[in-house]
């Protein structure tokens, strides 16, 4: 459901670089770049994180003044190793689907704080996500939605509609802060956390991306993923931190040697720090996405996990970063297997039926999209991009016995361990 950094770069093609990245800011926010609604992030509606704010911080009259920073920058010295540093960060914001939230000079003056590392992160996970997405449809392009929220922070909303292989893909940054409402503290507290506030305000900074890909065919599953990163400041000064996240699959028909390869591959992301973690993540995620009124999960599942705090702020990000990583390699071969498999009408209604499964659980039960609602400020086309362009709702619909409706309705009601 995220602007330049004035880099002080040597040399006329360091001025020049700079140039650029102020030059795509500022076309993007006169429209240079179609906007459209849709979003993700922290505050995407399909995200299993009840932080999910969404916003957005960038403006055309920042990047005009950032060309008058450049001038300055050159008649200043730095050490060359700042100056790597700095030339590295600006060449991966070059890849990105648009300039970071927070713009680069912020994130140089922050470099080693965590709020700048996941910034980096997210927008690299939603670049790579979006150009392996629109490789593989090739019948429609990402329109690229940058936004303010005007409490504080911001986010840029990446929707693909109508290609030729996904009908609806939404791939969202938000980076956001201010303070928390008093509904949004109390669902936290009644998690479990204990905030302390300070003349009843709770700063806080999240940070996530979020996505849900609704794809044509009935035979190429549905995907969700978010990962987040969530900091309060308490009455005293001390500081919460935590992690979120998770990637979960949501096919219409069962294909076993799917759900192996898409389990697979996370587990393989998870194991490469605990092999704890995927079993009680894949458990996590099975419990979360139950659709309680159905008796039945959203999907066949994947990995979830909250308030995540240990064992140290370093290690969760790695344990992110691998996850982040696995999410075009489990999902991705498997578009391109069934893209083109033939299906009957009878199961594109199937199809619409499960999708009204899905809206019902990001609109009754999902954290993410309620902790969204319930914010100040919250866009609202961002939280709701999870929702597909089509549904249906039959009433007292029941699929035939041994028919491959029934198959999917049988897993979705008995998680499977599909690794072992």
């Amino acid at each position: 459901m995220s602007p330049p950094l004035l880099l002080l770069l040597r040399g006329a093609a360091g001025a020049r670089g700079a140039l650029r990245s102020c030059c795509a800011r500022a076309t993007s926010r006169r429209g240079l770049s179609s906007s459209s609604g849709g979003g993700a992030g922290a505050g995407a509606g399909g995200g299993p994180g009840r932080r999910s704010l969404l916003a957005g911080l960038a403006g055309a009259a920042a990047a005009l003044a950032g060309l008058g920073l450049v001038r300055r920058a050159e008649m200043v010295s730095r050490r060359p190793e700042e100056e790597e540093e700095g030339d590295e960060l600006s060449r991966r914001c070059r890849d990105f689907m648009a300039p970071p939230v927070s713009g680069l000079r912020e994130l140089r003056s922050r470099r080693q704080e965590m709020r700048s590392l996941m910034e980096m992160l997210i927008m690299e996970t939603q670049s790579q996500v979006c150009r392996a997405l629109a490789q593989v449809d090739r019948g429609a392009s990402f329109t690229v939605d940058r936004w303010e929220r005007k409490e504080g922070g911001g986010g840029i909303s990446c929707v693909l509609q109508d290609g030729h292989i996904f009908e609806k893909a939404g791939v969202n940054v938000s980076v956001v802060f201010g303070h928390l409402s008093e509904e949004a503290a109390q669902q936290m507290r009644s998690r479990g956390k204990s905030l302390k506030a300070k003349n009843g305000k709770l700063p806080f900074c999240a940070m996530g991306v979020s996505s849900v890909i609704h794809p044509k065919n009935p035979h190429v599953p549905t995907i969700h993923f978010n990962y987040r990163y969530f900091e309060i400041e308490e009455a005293d000064g001390t500081k919460q931190w935590w992690f979120g996240g998770g990637t979960d699959l949501t096919p219409t028909y069962l294909n076993e040697e799917d759900a192996v390869h898409f389990h697979k591959t996370l587990k393989e992301a998870c194991d490469q720090h605990n092999p704890e973690l995927y079993p009680k993540y894949k458990k996590w995620c099975d419990d979360y996405f139950y659709i309680k009124h159905r008796g039945e999960r959203r999907g066949i599942g994947g990995i979830f996990f909250d308030d995540l705090d240990s064992p140290s702020k370093e290690e969760v990000f790695q344990f992110v970063q691998s996850c982040a990583k696995a999410i075009v390699p489990c999902y991705i071969p498997i578009v391109k297997k069934h893209s083109r498999d033939a299906f009957t009408p009878e199961e594109k209604l199937w199809q619409q039926l499960r999708r009204g499964r899905y809206v019902e659980f990001n609109l009754v039960y999902d954290r993410g999209t309620k902790f969204g609602l319930a914010t100040p400020g919250s866009r609202i086309e961002s939280i709701l991009m999870s929702l597909p362009l089509t549904a249906r709702w039959e009433y007292m619909h029941t699929p035939p016995e041994n028919s491959r409706e029934a198959e999917i309705l049988e897993v979705l009601r008995h998680p499977k361990d599909w690794v072992h």
